[in-house]
Formats: structure tokens, sequence, C-alpha cells
């Protein structure tokens, strides 16, 4: 009997540890804080250790199966490979367990959106789909549960660090900026490198999908997999690009245009190209793919249109925990901005911003624990800079600030961890503030 054993209990460790059962494997799942849901482990037979690691027991399985929440640098990890065990992610372990047509998502932003618009189409199309990874669903698990005819995965970089011989049929890089550096000593080159490991298994049969507007993934092409480059800059004989307004696709020679686009934003031309040369590639038929990019509804916390109130549109943008994800969303905003922003900084350089802040924004009301860095560095840009002590005072002094017809749109280009769990629990604290009103 194969034994693994598993680090973390969170979604990934306790899907890994379903999947595991139900093939067989002799499963021991080893956790450095208070397990929350003991009863269901005891009730599948699962055995399991909490507050600590006991590396002796740990090195009586076969190989690790690490949740992507755990650092590399952690002293458990760093003694596993001192004793050269197998170390491997979610994404590897399950990979191993399907038969399914693998979509992988990766980059730095925009890749939740493009996850979902390929699961969006594939449905449309009447395929057999399952979404899952980094959006918050447990490949694992749902393989555990049956197998699938297409999967589509979001794939953070977290994930990507731990693979073996994961392959996708098609994987797809939207962009890489700096972002999670502190995972990878503040080194670029290394988060480039996690980033690009989606295509390092793929064969000429393969497809790779990526952006050739960024440098930082043109640079690094190391791939087998046939290329389809998407551009907004430049015209592309093959791939996608976007020119007056519209979606231009060449895939084999097979070409189709699409006018119209449910999201707005340059960000989301690049998540609707890609998700439309996947779609072309997946032989789903025309007007399947431009219905899809049609219709599509936005996900929560990205850019999400909260309420008008007085003529004062709110827009809930908290998964925007980057400056490129703030850039983007600056540069989509198409009214006089007051712009909610802050929490622990992630060694946030803020240059990038500047230009469309100058333009775009006539107020910050910040909080958390960046409020100092970033007022210092927008000060003589901007009419007016607050501070607020909690999301209601901060909607409420945003709400003061505006005028109708202007906008109020939380993006805080920082994490949340410092005031609430997630970017979820900040983005409904922002959406119950708004309501409030």
């Amino acid at each position: 009997m194969k034994k693994v054993a598993i680090l973390g209990s969170g979604i990934s460790g306790i899907g890994s540890a379903m999947l595991a059962k139900k093939n067989g494997y002799d499963v021991f799942i080893s956790e450095n804080r208070i397990i929350s849901d003991k009863k269901f482990l005891l009730d599948n037979e699962i055995y399991f250790e909490e507050l600590g690691h006991d590396l002796d027991k740990i090195l009586q399985y076969d190989f690790v199966v690490k949740s992507p929440g755990i650092n590399n640098n952690t002293e458990i990890i760093s003694e596993l490979k001192k004793n050269k065990m197998p170390i491997i992610s979610e994404i590897e372990f399950a990979y191993q367990f399907t038969k399914a047509k693998i979509i992988a998502v990766t980059g730095t932003n925009g890749k939740t959106t493009t996850t979902l618009l390929i699961s969006n189409m594939l449905q449309k199309a009447g395929f057999d789909v399952l979404t899952a990874g980094n959006i918050g669903i447990s490949f694992a698990m749902e393989l555990s549960l049956k197998d699938y005819q297409y999967v589509v995965l979001e794939i953070s970089s977290f994930q990507l660090d731990d693979i073996k011989e994961f392959n996708p049929y098609i994987s797809i890089i939207l962009n890489i900026t700096p972002d999670h550096l502190e995972r990878y000593e503040h080194k670029m080159h290394k988060y480039i490198d996690s980033k690009m490991r989606i295509c390092k298994n793929q064969h000429y049969n393969d497809v790779l999908i990526y952006n050739a507007d960024d440098d930082n993934i043109f640079r690094n092409l190391d791939t087998q997999a046939n290329k389809f480059p998407i551009s907004i800059y430049k015209a592309l004989d093959k791939g996608a690009y976007y020119k007056e307004n519209k979606i231009n696709i060449n895939i084999n020679n097979n070409n189709m245009t699409i006018h119209e686009l449910a999201l707005q934003g340059k960000h989301n031309v690049y998540n609707s190209m890609a998700a439309s040369v996947a779609g072309k590639v997946l032989e789903v038929k025309d007007f399947i793919i431009r219905q899809s990019l049609m219709d599509f509804q936005n996900i929560e916390h990205r850019l999400e249109h909260v309420l008008n109130v007085h003529g004062i549109e709110f827009i809930n943008d908290s998964k925007a925990t980057n400056i490129n994800s703030v850039w983007y969303a600056l540069e989509s905003m198409h009214k006089k901005t007051v712009w909610i922003a802050g929490g622990v900084d992630k060694g946030n350089s803020y240059d990038e911003l500047l230009d469309l802040v100058k333009e775009k924004v006539h107020s910050i009301v910040l909080l958390g624990e960046a409020s100092n860095k970033i007022s210092k560095f927008f000060k003589n840009s901007v009419d007016n800079i607050s501070f607020a002590r909690s999301m209601q005072e901060a909607v409420l002094i945003s709400y003061d600030l505006a005028n109708k017809g202007e906008a109020v749109l939380l993006s805080p280009a920082c994490s949340s961890f410092d005031m609430f769990k997630n970017f979820e629990e900040r983005g409904f604290e922002f959406k119950k503030s708004v309501r409030s009103l």
C-alpha cells in the first residue's frame, strides 16, 4: 500500500486526503495549527496530527503533498528536503487520476476571470467541465467524486512550485508582474521561473497561449508546445490581436472576429483573447465563443459594481492585492474617482500608478498598515488624502468626498491580513458599508 503524508488541512490538503483514500493510500495529515473539522477526518478514517509536524512520523511515508500556503523556506520543508523526501503539490497529485483535457491558467492578474470565461464557454458548448484550483475549489476533492471531460484550472505560482510531471493540454500565461516576491527571496527571476513552469512539460501536440506584449513571458519562453500569442499592440498572423475595438483570431487559418465584450478595460481584452483562442483550439463553435464573451458576468470582488448612491458609483475591486491589478482598475475608470487603498504592503513600488492617479483620482482614502507609505508617495498628486480606522469609516469619508457622477473605487494594492481574514471578507465589508449609506 502506498503511503502519503499531507502537509496542511485546508481545501487542498483535505481534497488530497480524500482522493488518496479513494485510491487505496495510507493517508496521514500533518497540520501545525488546530484542525477545524476533525470530525470529517475521523468519519473518513484519515489519521492526523495538529499543532506541529512530527518529522520522524512524516518520514515513514513515501512522499508528501504540500499545501500551496506553506512556504518552501519553512523548517519542516527544509528538513524533508535534507532527508530527500519527495514533495509535490495537490495539482501534481490529482493530475495522475484524471483522463480529462486540462486547460491551465496562470498569471499575476486575470487568472480567475479567464478561468471562468473558458469554463462558461465550454459549459455553453455542452461539455462536462470541472473548474478548480486556485479559484477555491480543490482539484483533488472533485476528482475523488468523479472524473470529467475537461478541467479548467486556475493555478498560482505556489501551486506550480511543486509540480514534477503536470502537463496541461492548453496552458495560458496572461502576464507576469512583481507579486509575492517575499516567497521568492525578493528575486523577480525566481517568480518568473515559477510561472513559466506551467508549460515546461508540454509537448508538440500541446498548446501554449501567452501574452506577447509581456517581456517577462516573451523572453523566457522555453517549451515544445505549439505557441499562440495574443496582443493588443501588434497584428499577429497566428493567435489573437485587438484592433479597432475588435478581437481578431487566427487559429490554423481558421479566422473569426469578436466585436462585443461584456468585460471592459485592457486587462479584460487580454482575458477575453486568451479565452477565445482556447475556445477555438478546442473547436467550440464561433457563435458560442461570441455569446460567452458578450454575456459573461464578472466575478465578485473584481471591478464589481455595487450600487449607485445619489449618483455616485461604488465599485468593489477588493481582489486587487497588487500594483498591476490596481493599474488595470484605474485604467478602466471613466469617471473622476475617490480611491480607497491600503492594507499590508507587499514591498510595493507605486511609481507605475502615478500618472493614472494624477489623471483619474482626486482623493485617496487609506486604511491599514500601508497608509503612511501610500500617503507619502501620493501627497502631491491628489487634492485630498484621508485616513480611516475601519471599512465603514472609509466608505463614509469617500461618500463625502465624491461628487455626483463620480466613482468610489476600493482597489487596495495590498493584502488584507492586517484587518480582514482575506480579500473576500474585505470586499463583503465594503459592500455592507455601501448598502448602509
